[in-house]
Parts: C-alpha cells; sequence; structure tokens
C-alpha cells in the first residue's frame, strides 16, 4: 500500500485523473473505487476523467493498442465504464463515492482516496472520527489482491491520514514547485501551526494558540438559535473579511451559527438577510467606528433591527476576555462555516486576520452584559 503526503497546489488530483484514465485503457478489467470527502467532490474528478477518455490523444492511443475506437458504455458522474473491458464482472471500471457514504456490497481491485481529510477535520474532533472509522471500513472494499492508494494532505494531528502506514511525503521544500519567496510569503500570511499543517506536513504545538477544541452541535436544528441575536463585522475591501454570528443564550451555554465571506459588506446583505430570517433572529448589532453608521443604516432599509454601537475597547483585550473566558461554554451549529471557525482557531495577539473572534467575542460581550460600550 502506497500513501501520499501532498502539499496542497501540487497537481495530486490532475495527475489522479490521467491515471485513472490511462489504467481504464491499460488495465480495463481492473474495478478501481475512487473516495473523496463528498459525493460532490467526487463528481468534479469522474467528470475530469470522462473528458480525458473523450480527448483526440487517448482515442489515438486505443486505436493504436486495440484496433478500435473508444466507447464509453457508462458515462456518469458517479460511475465510468468502456467496451475495453472483457470481464464477466458487472461492476464498472471506475466507481466514485464519498467517503461518509454507503460501501455495502462494493469492492475493487484498487481503492483510491483523495482528499478525504481536509479543514473539517482541523476544526472538528466529531469528523475526524467519522473519517477514521470511513477510512477503516474500506478495508472490506478492497478485493484479495487489491491495493490501496491514498493522495492528500494532513489537517490535524489525530486525522485518518495520521494513521496510514508507508507514507511518501512530499512537502513545499522538496517539490521545487514553490519558490522560497513564496513559501516566506506563504508563511507570514498564517498562524505556524497552519502553515506546518500545509506546506511542511507536519504538526507543532502553537504556543500562542488560545482556542482549541471547538464543540458541535451535531444534527443541529435551526430552532435552536430562534429568538437569539446577530452581529456582523464588516469589511469594506483589502484583506479583511466580513464575519456574521448569531448566538443565543441558554442557561451557561452559548449556542453560536457563524459565517466567513472575503467579501464587502455590500456583497453579503443577501445571505444576511437569509440567516436573519431563517433562524428568526432579532436584533443585528454592528460596529460605527470606521463607515459612520453606512452599514447599520443599509441593514436598516433592509428592514432589520439594528443595534449600531461605537467600539472603544481593544481587541485583542476583548477577544482574550470574552470569547476565551466563555470558550468551554460555546457550542457551534454543525453548520458553521469552517473558515469562520478556522479563524477563530488561529487567533492570537499577532494574528493577520480577526474578524470571526472579534464578532462572536462582542455579541458574548453583550448578552452577558459585561461592559458593551457605546
Amino acid at each position: 500500500m502506497k500513501h501520499y503526503w501532498l502539499i496542497g497546489g501540487s497537481y495530486k488530483t490532475t495527475c489522479l485523473s490521467l491515471a485513472i484514465a490511462n489504467l481504464m485503457i491499460l488495465k480495463p478489467n481492473l474495478a478501481i473505487d475512487f473516495f473523496r470527502k463528498t459525493d460532490d467532490d467526487v463528481k468534479e474528478i469522474v467528470v475530469q476523467v470522462s473528458k480525458i477518455l473523450k480527448s483526440d490523444v487517448i482515442g489515438h492511443l486505443v486505436r493504436k493498442i486495440y484496433g478500435k475506437d473508444l466507447v464509453l458504455t457508462v458515462d456518469n458522474a458517479q460511475e465510468l465504464d468502456t467496451n475495453l473491458k472483457t470481464t464477466t464482472r458487472g461492476v464498472s471500471q471506475l466507481l466514485g463515492l464519498g467517503i461518509k457514504t454507503s460501501i455495502t456490497g462494493k469492492h475493487g481491485d484498487l481503492v483510491i482516496t483523495d482528499d478525504i481529510v481536509n479543514l473539517k477535520d482541523r476544526i472538528s474532533k466529531a469528523e475526524r472520527e467519522l473519517i477514521k472509522t470511513s477510512y477503516m471500513e474500506l478495508q472490506n472494499v478492497k478485493n484479495r489482491g487489491g491495493r490501496f492508494f491514498n493522495a492528500g494532505t494532513p489537517w490535524h494531528k489525530d486525522d485518518a491520514i495520521t494513521s496510514m502506514p508507508n507514507k511518501h511525503v512530499y512537502d513545499c521544500y522538496s517539490t521545487g514547485l514553490i519558490s522560497r519567496a513564496k513559501i516566506e510569503e506563504l508563511r507570514q500570511s498564517m498562524t505556524p501551526s497552519l502553515f506546518a499543517a500545509n506546506y511542511e506536513l507536519k504538526h507543532i504545538a502553537d504556543g500562542d494558540a488560545m482556542f482549541t477544541n471547538p464543540e458541535f452541535i451535531l444534527d443541529s436544528t435551526p430552532d435552536l438559535l430562534y429568538e437569539g441575536i446577530a452581529h456582523v463585522d464588516a469589511a469594506f475591501g483589502g484583506e479583511d473579511g466580513t464575519a456574521f454570528t448569531a448566538l443565543k443564550q441558554i442557561g451557561n451555554m452559548f449556542v453560536i451559527f457563524g459565517k466567513r465571506w472575503d467579501k464587502h459588506i455590500d456583497d453579503c446583505i443577501t445571505e444576511i438577510l437569509y440567516f436573519m430570517d431563517y433562524y428568526r433572529l432579532g436584533s443585528i448589532a454592528v460596529e460605527r467606528n470606521a463607515d459612520k453608521g453606512y452599514v447599520a443604516q443599509n441593514l436598516i432599509d433592509c428592514g432589520l433591527t439594528v443595534d449600531d454601537y461605537n467600539e472603544h475597547m481593544n481587541k485583542y483585550i476583548k477577544i482574550s476576555t470574552y470569547l476565551r473566558k466563555y470558550w468551554k461554554n460555546i457550542r457551534f451549529l454543525e453548520e458553521t462555516d469552517p473558515e469562520y471557525i478556522n479563524e477563530i482557531l488561529d487567533y492570537n495577539e499577532n494574528a493577520t486576520h480577526d474578524d470571526s473572534p472579534d464578532s462572536a467575542s462582542s455579541l458574548i460581550r453583550k448578552v452577558t452584559g459585561d461592559n458593551w460600550l457605546y
């Protein structure tokens, strides 16, 4: 079994698509089961393999080898089969599935996984455990004498990739795909732990990390936030993002839904209105320091009840006081944006981006009644 850790942007998925297409031509009786994180992720690759098989180059190659034209007898977003197969088995040459789907009755000579671990595994223990269990179940898919091939990027010290043996590691230094200048630029744009995981393919302890192990409410329903309140941290261009937080306090627990966009606030209004309605939220709070009330007025014009205020507290002090103080009491809805959570996990005093933790801290400060300054 071969297992490859590869840096992001290393063309591993493109290479896999080409490799699968070639295997279908050169080893037509091989049954390939291909797994990615979700069914939608799988469709992207199966469609790409289909396009490669329909290319003039592959057509010419097949005529040279087999003396006939290549015909795709099965061609959809999950399965591909050709007229080159001579085995009597009823399975297609390529079957694509999401790693979380049922695999009962599925069997393959070659089982390939690609990016079954991603950002969600970094922030959610439940997701990590689910993917590890799903990966172990794949042992029942491989036919006797078959092989596994895994490609991906590790995101957490206890994710599914960590348990894979016989690894070949290709980090940002060994591939030659990224210049030294670009490596240093990337290093400066994120926390040491995130850079190490995504580009050096190793895990280090982030001594400055303030937030770890977020807790989620699995199978959550929107009524958990009914009659709650919201906050938006607006971006007006540049590198900052727009962060939206919805919160409801239930006893000592803070139920939170968060969303983050790399967009100007004006481009997020439609989605904000949707979330306000979907979760039946009351007022929405927004700072008026930077824009002199522009966003507040815009939201009012959209029919929302707006609580605008001038911020007087240092951002780091606010986040380290309120979000850190109540971190163990927070339960995130399962559908919370991974980028929102990730920005909180990466936060420290020197973090480049702080929109999500700032929004969450502002709302916690408001509902607890602690030093809500106007």
